[in-house]
């Protein structure tokens, strides 16, 4: 069968054209027609009309019985150039068929859905269903150039729509400064950022949602040149700079504060010290062997010198070396002091040394710069201490190798050492009290004009503050017309100072009180006459009613003296006293230093230690105290008797069992044990509450 594809702009004409192609007539021939044609608007879309036109085989039969004939007659007619261009026109006619059948799939499955493309909004409607669209957060959408408003909204094809997202930018924050010593520069920056956003493309759907996609990307606006230009307004040196931290500035991507200049520190010089050429060396009590047991063979004994010997080297203070600011400003080093040293009993200066006159125990007793030798002789005592010997005073160390019976006072400057039981009586050291049996009902004392410093210390800086106001008080009054036209600029300024003790400092002469009466008590204990002498000044300002004419000048030394002392007072004495004893019975225990109970323990016993506190055994009744914390075996009783340990808030009490009952005061926290605990570490919180590690 011959068959051809002809087109023409309507059905008819498309089919007489396949006819006279074929050179046949229209029975003759099988009709399949492919594509209706069509006009279009204004011709704009029109098609033409496709026919395929098949010769049928009888037709062929009746116009050529010579099949062969035929074909040759039709070879040598036809035209090769027209076949060709027939043919491709037949192929490019159905592949445009075949397009146009699939854009008309496609757009079937658009219809009643929205979507985005390269960050446009398409849509088609259709008869039963609007899309719908609901707008994200950074986004803004417009309809016919008015903004939606609306979260969600129905978008339809007769509308115009364009879709817009906002990006951020945040600038750059910094700021420089300098400290108040003009040592360090600092430069804090938090870098600014860009917020890029994008509408990514989203599939067709009869509902869609606008999210952008957020990049985030560091923008600092701060430049080199700024932060130089602020150095340079600060007066910053260059040498002082450092630039390699500025430009890790300038790239950070994070908060942060770099240290872009530095100066030069004041180098401390030191103070003059004593170097002792004799062994000192403090330990604190026996020693407990693996076993448990107290090898008091072991206790630290000073080795004794011989006339002449030297016992130390006075060394003079070593200057600083000044320092630079950042703005090339010169910084004082601090100033350094000799030390101020105090000769006793037994002891000569030699130039820079330090001699024995006598032989003995060298005392070397050193509280900040104040630094004390003296020899100290030994007492030894071979029976008790009783109504037949008296009491003992001793300036030195005393060992008895009796007991101390009933109301019997032992008092050293020294150590006091007491091999059998101390009954009902009192010891007190200035160093310190080791004893090899028990304490019963007994008051002992290590390191009692160590305490006794700290306590007129304490009384001393209260004293001084209050002392500082009045005289920036009086400097005030001083320079009023009234004040110079008074008889207080020619009288003194008693009269004056009595005014103000009762206006404005009514508080001031009962501290002044206590404090000339614990001197008063202790001054067989205080070694220095500074504390007695500041005692008589204090007295003749604020308590008595002298006629002595007192200058302003007077009063500013005095509070300078005080301020001295009162620093001596706070520095550590080396070495502290210590307490070693086996065990303590209804007995008074203070110690400026350490407290040892190396025995059994202790029973309805107050113990105070300015050091530490350690209890090999029981802590039942009293109340104990470490101020470098406690450490102890066991505490409480079956029998609920209060037993009470403390410590100050920033240490902590070791307990390996703690019986119901024990009560723990840590700083101003107090806790009361409701069942038996072992091995208790207990401390404070944040939250100044007691809690169990």
């Amino acid at each position: 069968m011959h068959s051809v594809v002809s087109k023409g702009k309507d059905i008819k004409e498309a089919i007489e054209l396949g006819l006279a192609l074929l050179g046949t007539e229209k029975e003759n021939v099988n009709i399949e027609i492919i594509q209706t044609g069509t006009k279009g608007f204004l011709g704009i879309g029109s098609k033409p009309a496709i026919v395929k036109l098949t010769k049928l085989e009888s037709a062929d039969a009746l116009q050529a019985p010579d099949k062969n004939d035929s074909i040759e007659q039709t070879v040598s007619e036809m035209n090769i150039e027209e076949a060709t261009e027939q043919s491709d026109f037949e192929l490019s006619e159905r592949e445009h068929a075949n397009a146009d059948h699939m854009d008309t799939k496609e757009s079937d499955a658009l219809v009643g859905k929205a979507w985005v493309k390269d960050g446009a909004l398409f849509c088609k409607a259709s008869p039963t269903h609007f899309p719908t669209v609901t707008i994200g957060e950074g986004v803004k959408l417009y309809r016919n150039n008015e903004l939606v408003k609306e979260k969600t909204t129905i978008v339809t094809e007769n509308d115009v729509y364009e879709i817009k997202v906002e990006n951020e930018k945040k600038d750059t924050k910094w700021k420089i400064w300098m400290d108040e010593k003009k040592l360090k520069v600092f430069l804090y920056i938090e870098p600014g950022y860009k917020i890029i956003r994008k509408l990514p493309d989203i599939e067709p759907s009869q509902h869609i949602e606008l999210v952008v996609e957020e990049y985030k990307e560091a923008y600092n606006t701060l430049s080199y040149s700024d932060v130089m230009q602020k150095l340079e307004s600060l007066q910053v040196k260059h040498r002082f700079i450092h630039q390699e931290q500025i430009v890790k500035a300038l790239e950070a991507k994070e908060p942060g504060t770099y240290e872009i200049a530095t100066g030069v520190s004041a180098k401390e010089g030191k103070n003059g010290w004593v170097e002792l050429n004799v062994d000192l060396q403090s330990r604190n009590g026996p020693v407990v062997n693996e076993d448990g047991k107290v090898d008091y063979r072991e206790i630290r004994t000073i080795p004794a010198v011989d006339r002449g010997q030297v016992i130390a080297t006075i060394h003079l203070p070593v200057p600083g070396q000044p320092g630079v600011t950042v703005t090339n400003e010169s910084i004082p080093p601090k100033q350094t002091y000799p030390v101020v040293l105090r000769t006793g009993k037994g002891i000569i200066t030699v130039g820079d040394k330090i001699v024995a006159t006598e032989s003995g125990r060298p005392q070397v007793e050193q509280r900040g710069r104040l630094v004390k030798v003296s020899i100290m002789p030994k007492l030894t005592h071979t029976g008790n201490v009783d109504l037949s010997s008296g009491n003992i005073h001793f300036i030195g160390d005393v060992e008895i190798f009796g007991e101390v019976e009933k109301n019997m006072v032992v008092e050293a400057k020294g150590d006091i050492i007491v091999h059998k039981t101390v009954n009902m009586a009192s010891l007190v050291a200035s160093g310190a009290i080791i004893t090899y049996s028990n304490i019963i009902s007994s008051e002992i004392s290590a390191g009692k004009h160590n305490m006794l410093v700290a306590e007129l210390g304490h009384l001393l800086g209260i004293i001084q503050q209050n002392m500082e106001k009045m005289i920036g008080v009086i400097r005030q009054l001083v320079q009023s017309p009234a004040f110079k036209s008074s008889d207080f600029s020619r009288g003194g300024l008693q009269p004056l100072i009595r005014i103000l003790l009762e206006k404005k400092f009514q508080g001031f002469p009962p501290l002044v009180k206590k404090y000339v009466e614990v001197v008063r008590k202790g001054e067989n204990y205080l070694d220095d006459d500074v504390w007695k002498e500041i005692a008589v000044s204090l007295t003749k300002l604020f308590l008595s009613l002298t006629n002595e004419v007192i200058s302003l000048e007077w009063i500013m030394q005095l509070s300078q003296k005080m301020k001295e002392l009162h620093e001596v007072s706070t520095s550590p004495v080396q070495p502290d006293s210590y307490i070693s004893i086996p065990s303590a019975l209804n007995s008074r225990i203070y110690c400026s230093g350490d407290v040892f109970v190396t025995g059994k323990g202790c029973i309805n016993t107050k113990i105070h230690a300015g050091g530490a506190l350690r209890i090999n055994g029981v802590v039942r009744g009293g109340e104990v105290y470490g101020r470098l914390g406690v450490e102890i075996n066991e505490t409480g009783s079956e029998r609920g008797i209060s037993t009470v340990i403390a410590v100050p808030h920033d240490q902590k009490i070791r307990i390996n069992k703690a019986m119901e009952g024990t009560v723990l005061k840590i700083g101003n926290a107090k806790h009361t044990l409701k069942e038996t605990r072992h091995h208790v570490v207990a401390r404070i919180d944040k939250d100044d509450r007691i809690v169990f590690e």
